[in-house]
């Protein structure tokens, strides 16, 4: 099987943070021209893509405007800046626990997303890093929900973001979280949760189904208070939502949850008032580049059960 070549690099630079959007064409897409085929493939609204030919905002791998009319080619690369959506400014900062020349440690606030998708480009950890530290190549080395808090681990050089992920994939960093949930005196706990979870495309919410376990969390009570609790989760996988879903399976849903057990109206944009008090804690590991071995805890506190 012929390997595929890598993209060139990008002719813009980025905009707020944000990375142009490149757009490969596949064998076999449709349209004749490049014009036809954008015009096909992205969501866009009547006479968007036309208008940005006509701004000379769709450019080639030279840098230069691409012409509407150019011939459909398979494997021609072209990119332009997307119109960025409204966004509601985050009013939490990103505190930056570590930085040396390969990794930046942050700490993420609740509401704020790690990476540009959808709604949130802009106002998210990757994009003010990137504008506050000056590191325009700063990539995340792994994600955490938009409403969990805590730390986070990016990567300074793109040569070297393979390793760092590979760590995670290898389950060779150890991740500690703090919840707040109901106590309730006839869990046992501790205890290992383990279940199978999925998450269909377009589904807010995970599930737990039959089959074999794919999930595997850890769940302690450190302190409880009137009928809270609070929590020492340790997920030794990392599905979307898992220790959400085990929380809520075990009959304790994290205070504050808007999708577990049920899922909640949206919020106003503008509403912090009652953050998913859920906490990335501790992380813990070897670097893969330097050696070292690092171990960064953070900063904040559950406001549903301060210390």
């Amino acid at each position: 099987m012929a390997r595929r070549s890598s993209a060139p690099p990008s002719p813009l630079p980025q905009r707020d943070g944000v990375d142009p959007v490149r757009v490969r064409l596949p064998a076999g897409g449709p349209g004749a021209t490049v014009g036809e085929h954008l015009r096909a493939r992205l969501a866009a609204g009547p006479g968007v893509i036309d208008a940005m030919f006509a701004a000379g905002a769709i450019v080639g791998a030279d840098g230069r405007p691409v012409d509407p009319q150019t011939p459909y080619r398979a494997g021609l690369h072209v990119w332009f800046h997307r119109e960025l959506p409204a966004e509601e400014p985050v009013p939490f900062p990103v505190e930056v626990v570590y930085r040396d020349e390969h990794i930046v440690v942050a700490d993420k606030p609740h509401f704020l997303a790690t990476t540009p998708r959808g709604r949130h480009v802009a106002e998210t950890a990757l994009a003010r890093l990137r504008r506050d530290l000056g590191i325009p190549a700063l990539t995340a080395a792994h994600r955490l929900d938009r409403l969990t808090a805590g730390l986070v681990l990016f990567t300074v050089r793109p040569e070297e973001r393979g390793a760092y992920q590979t760590l995670f994939r290898d389950r060779r960093v150890v991740k500690e979280y703090e919840a707040v949930a109901p106590h309730d005196p006839a869990l046992e706990l501790p205890r290992v949760v383990r279940s199978r979870l999925v998450k269909e495309r377009g589904s807010l919410t995970a599930r737990e189904v039959e089959g074999e376990p794919n999930a595997v969390s850890r769940v302690e009570l450190t302190r409880r208070r009137g009928g809270l609790g609070r929590y020492r989760l340790l997920p030794e996988t990392g599905q979307t939502h898992q220790l959400r879903v085990h929380l809520c399976a075990l009959g304790v849903p994290i205070l504050w949850d808007p999708l577990y057990p049920v899922v909640a109206p949206p919020a106003a944009p503008d509403d912090f008032s009652r953050p998913l008090q859920l906490l990335a804690r501790v992380l813990r590991f070897t670097d893969p580049v330097t050696g070292r071995r690092h171990e960064f805890r953070s900063g904040r506190e559950l406001e549903g059960f301060p210390s």
